[in-house]
């Protein structure tokens, strides 16, 4: 069964508060103490804010609290330029909502991931596509359009490749530049193979570098480094020991209503599905993820989503019909 104990027990936790949430909440659909879901529905696109609002919703959650908004738009696969600008402009509106900073103030764009490796480079993808302006305002400021604020952007690489924590590199940057707030882009987990790449989650409670992956890193969040973090991710794998436990229980389903077989389906638990995939990934010490074979268009198709959606969402004189003009 899909239940938060199955994942726990797979060692696996949820990058989705959506996820979290469902599961939690489970076939019952009782509330969560301390926990507020509301729901949006558009032609292309379902919009749910899970909100953590004390202690103990984020003790149950598993999560900080906070606003967790999430898109999910499986048209995004179509890659329809009047859908990629329909999700653009609602991501837009939506991170809007989180930001708590005046219209003038900068904001740093941090890119998280691996450029060199396609599922975890949607954060330098992001940052390739997105509009700096911070330069403009120090040397050419005759040249800035209005309703632009300053926005600087930095894709700072990960720990393998420079030998710097990611959130050392960011600090550093921080104290530099002295943004109001942060927006930080990142790849996450899904446990729901149907969410990679048609899913997009804002929240206003940072975010740790290659928690998808199963990384206990630094945050970079409000405590870390000084400053309001928002982040957007965007699930580009899934665990491959989630397969396995989706394939059993289905498997589970299917023989429970079998007096032949019904005693092999009482086997069939999050337990046994643990003990296959620890046996099945040993070579990758039993944590191994897994990606579509075109994920490479996925990530460049969300990317371009992301750049615009948060273009239009922190400059007030960029919208749907100004942006490319804007690139050009």
């Amino acid at each position: 069964m899909r239940t938060l104990e199955a994942f726990n027990k797979l060692g696996i936790s949820l990058d989705l508060a959506l996820e979290a949430h469902e599961l939690l909440r489970g076939a019952t659909k009782e509330e969560i103490p301390g926990v507020q879901e509301d729901k949006e529905s558009y032609d292309y696109a379902e919009v749910t804010t899970v909100t953590i609002l004390n202690d103990q919703g984020a003790q149950i959650m598993g999560k900080p609290m906070g606003t967790y908004i999430t898109i999910e738009a499986p048209r995004i696969r179509f890659e329809s330029k009047e859908i990629m600008d329909d999700i653009s402009e609602l991501l837009g509106k939506k991170l809007e909502t989180l930001l708590k900073i005046p219209p003038d103030s900068p904001i740093l764009v941090i890119g998280l991931g691996n450029w060199n490796a396609t599922p975890d480079a949607l954060g330098p993808n992001v940052i390739d596509a997105t509009m700096a302006t911070r330069h403009l305002f120090q040397y050419a400021p005759e040249v800035v359009g209005e309703g632009l604020r300053p926005v600087c952007a930095l894709a700072p690489g990960v720990l393998g490749i420079t030998g710097i924590e990611t959130a050392e590199i960011i600090k550093g940057v921080v104290e530099r530049v002295k943004p109001s707030l942060i927006i930080a882009i990142d790849a996450l987990a899904a446990a729901n193979i149907s969410r990679i790449s048609t899913t997009i989650q804002l929240a206003d409670t940072g975010i740790n570098p290659g928690s998808g992956l199963g990384n206990k890193r630094i945050g970079i969040n409000q405590e870390s480094m000084g400053v309001p973090v928002i982040a957007i991710g965007v699930p580009t794998v899934v665990h491959a020991s989630v397969i396995v436990h989706e394939a059993l229980s289905n498997l589970n389903e299917k023989w429970s209503g079998n007096v032949m077989t019904a005693t092999y389906a009482q086997k069939i638990t999050p337990d046994l599905s643990r003990e296959l995939s620890q046996s099945i990934f040993q070579p990758f010490e039993g944590n191994l993820v897994v990606t579509p074979k075109e994920i490479d268009d996925l990530i460049l198709n969300v990317s371009k989503i992301i750049a615009a959606g948060i273009s239009q969402g922190m400059h007030p004189g960029i919208n749907r019909g100004n942006y490319q003009q804007y690139l050009q």
